[in-house]
């Protein structure tokens, strides 16, 4: 199993990080490539390919590399289709992008699912998760997505995507969403959701802050975390108004899977206390009691975590083949 060498790619709206991965979990090499400037899926695939190819040759690992994992959007693991994915220009109508990145890359096998579904199949395989057979990974980004695994297995559903508890609605009539539907936890608690709760609270308040003074078309969920940490009022409360709205989706997913932990993974997640001290706070408020034992923590698989947890499922599906 050691000699088994994997490549990881995690697939997002402006780029696409690659990396070659062994047995253990150990990035060999990594690069990234521009996912936004192409319009089109084939001049996407050419690029990726060839940045694959070479990472392999740097990587000294030329036909030892047995498989191919992708995260993205949208990702459909029974299909291998990306299909709506509102963030990839070229990613609106249904894409064959396993079929196409595996015959671009001589036949090797590609395994797909949703970014977050890989974030999940890398915290059990690398992380925190190894050992639990019942956890949730919700990944917090420019939308928020999730990867729920039950007796050791993602759930996929009937069709290939489950998990999407971005798009519980924790707001009836709320905020509009991407998805069509108003008030889904995406619009309240992803960094974009971050963003627009500092807006309305600078609109809609006279709470002194220094966000006041950044353009508003720049402003960012990290803007809001740096000035949380030093203390600023407006900023913190954007923060306590996100833990609300996430602990509304978590201890609805938590209630219906009952799961040892939920990870939480992403950009927010960098603001550490300001996130989960207000999270933890409204959680003891709305989960059930018999499962207020919950684990709820931060991934621990660091900045390689999206291609580490595209490289999993390329391990898990190669393994799959093999006990066929």
């Amino acid at each position: 199993m050691d000699s088994t060498y994997v490549v990881g790619i995690d697939v997002g709206g402006q780029t696409s990080k690659i990396g070659v991965v062994d047995a253990r979990g150990t990035v060999l090499a990594q690069t990234v490539i521009r996912t936004d400037t192409y319009g089109e899926i084939e001049p996407f695939i050419a690029e990726l390919s060839e940045a694959v190819k070479k990472l392999i040759r740097e990587s000294g690992t030329e036909g030892k590399v047995r498989g191919i994992g992708v995260g993205a959007p949208n990702g459909n693991y029974y299909t291998g289709t990306i299909e709506n994915a509102p963030n990839l220009r070229w990613g609106h109508h249904r894409v064959e992008f396993s079929k196409l990145l595996s015959e671009a890359m001589d036949g090797l096998p590609v395994a797909l699912t949703n970014d977050a579904n890989a974030a999940a199949v890398g915290e059990m395989t690398y992380g925190a998760a190894r050992g639990m057979k019942n956890f949730i990974m919700i990944t917090l980004g420019t939308g928020v997505g999730s990867g729920i695994v039950i007796n050791g297995e993602v759930v996929y559903g009937h069709d290939g995507f489950a998990g999407e508890l971005g798009h519980i609605i924790v707001e009836p009539g709320g905020r509009n969403c991407g998805c069509g539907n108003n008030g889904c936890l995406e619009t309240y608690a992803s960094a974009t959701g971050i963003r627009r709760t500092a807006l309305n609270l600078i609109d809609n308040t006279g709470t002194p802050s220094v966000l006041r003074k950044i353009d508003r078309d720049k402003l960012t969920a990290k803007d809001v975390s740096i000035a949380a940490a030093n203390g600023d009022r407006l900023a913190l409360e954007v923060w306590d108004i996100t833990g609300h709205y996430l602990a509304l989706g978590i201890s609805t997913a938590v209630v219906v899977t009952c799961p040892e932990a939920v990870f939480l993974f992403g950009g927010p997640t960098k603001a550490g206390d300001l996130l989960m001290n207000p999270l933890k706070k409204y959680l003891d408020k709305y989960m059930l009691p018999a499962m207020k034992d919950t684990k709820v923590m931060f991934s621990r698989l660091g900045e390689d975590a999206a291609i580490l947890g595209a490289s999993a499922l390329a391990l898990n599906a190669i393994a799959a083949l093999n006990h066929k």
